[in-house]
């Protein structure tokens, strides 16, 4: 499924974008990043281990998977940031829990992404300023002050008798004042630009290519709203099918090309438009370091985070790194979490506009953050 959330004022100033993307399943880091440089990989991974020969060097420990070989430029050019040993506190390996406490930013009510729409400095919300590409809302975006769930433009509709009803509720809201009438306006203008939108047949620039999957439908709305200045601020979109008991590699592989495919060509489509959006890819949790039976690996702890465009200090492998000797490993053998999400998202939402206090974004947490 992929989810797709932003703010609308019709300014036409270029807001910046935080978009993330959430690979569920609990995808494993050590699959997509692999310690090429480290020992006990291998002796943990026998016959899952990605060679260091087929890698994309990053570093002289890590190296890239072939399948997200289309992020490898961005890496090389600096705007790509890859965090490892990432993810939560929760330790219960259940795909449910853990991606509830992920999106609600711990034990706190609605999500963290609402909290920073309220709370960032000089909030600006508008009928299009969060979205979410697909059928749900997801739980980050939980008390957002506005947010709309897409799966296309087609979707933010009056329907076929839309020519004749804009006109009618655009008087009947004409007079009204306060947060009803700013609301009712808001979400007119942006029916208005979304028909205009769509009256137009969008064309990829840069040489985009996206891919013809759901993932890159979504990307290619997403940026066909950024560049119309609708003031999208926040969206979310998912990836699922990350949960590799068996047979890893055949089903890794696919969804690494979709998910590295679609990035590039968003990337490529918006050109200048990336030093404005920021791109965080997480999971719920990694999978465990040895390989199972079934040439798959089984619910783990640490992941891998990914943070691409709006200013990103990439071109590396930041956070801290235990390594992989049984003695560092955690409960049944699982990389631990050295480097917690929250630290990797807070100097992006502080690019965003989140200010520095952001006690009221992650709750009853002490926010150490990761340079990224």
């Amino acid at each position: 499924m992929t989810t797709l959330r932003g703010s609308f004022d019709g300014n036409g100033d270029r807001r910046r974008c935080l978009v993330v993307v959430f690979l569920r399943g609990a995808a494993d880091g050590l699959e997509l990043v692999p310690p090429t440089g480290e020992d006990g990989y291998y002796r943990a991974r026998p016959l899952l281990g990605v060679r260091p020969e087929d890698a994309l060097a990053l570093d002289q420990r890590f190296g890239l998977n072939p399948g997200l070989g289309a992020l490898h430029p961005f890496y090389l050019d600096g705007d790509l940031a890859v965090v490892h040993a990432a993810g939560s506190e929760d330790s219960s390996r259940s795909h449910f829990e853990a991606q509830d406490l992920m999106e609600h930013g711990g034990l706190a009510a609605g999500g963290w992404l609402g909290r920073f729409l309220r709370y960032r400095q000089d909030p600006a919300p508008g009928a299009l300023s969060a979205v979410a590409l697909g059928k749900t809302l997801p739980e980050c975006l939980r008390g957002a002050p506005a947010a709309a769930v897409m799966q296309s433009l087609d979707d933010f509709t009056l329907g076929p008798e839309s020519d004749t009803l804009l006109p009618r509720l655009a008087r009947l809201y004409a007079r009204e004042e306060g947060e009803l009438g700013r609301s009712a306006h808001d979400t007119l203008e942006a029916l208005q630009r979304i028909e205009a939108l769509r009256a137009e047949p969008y064309r990829p620039t840069g040489g985009a290519e996206y891919p013809q999957d759901e993932l890159g439908r979504s990307l290619r709305e997403l940026a066909r709203l950024i560049k119309a200045r609708v003031g999208l601020e926040a969206a979310t979109l998912d990836l699922g099918g990350w949960d590799s008991h068996l047979a890893q590699e055949a089903l890794l592989e696919p969804l690494m090309t979709r998910l590295a495919r679609g990035l590039a060509a968003f990337y490529q489509d918006l050109g200048s438009d990336m030093e404005a959006t920021s791109v965080v890819v997480m999971t719920e949790f990694g999978r465990r370091v040895r390989e199972n039976a079934s040439l798959g690996t089984d619910h783990g702890r640490g992941s891998v985070m990914f943070v691409l465009g709006g200013g990103t200090r990439g071109g590396r492998v930041t956070g801290a790194w235990p390594g992989l000797d049984e003695s560092v490993l955690e409960g049944p053998g699982d990389l631990p979490v050295l480097n917690n999400y929250r630290d990797v998202l807070a100097p992006v939402l502080r690019r965003h506009g989140a200010g520095d206090d952001l006690s009221r974004i992650f709750p009853d947490f002490e926010i150490d953050p990761l340079e990224v």
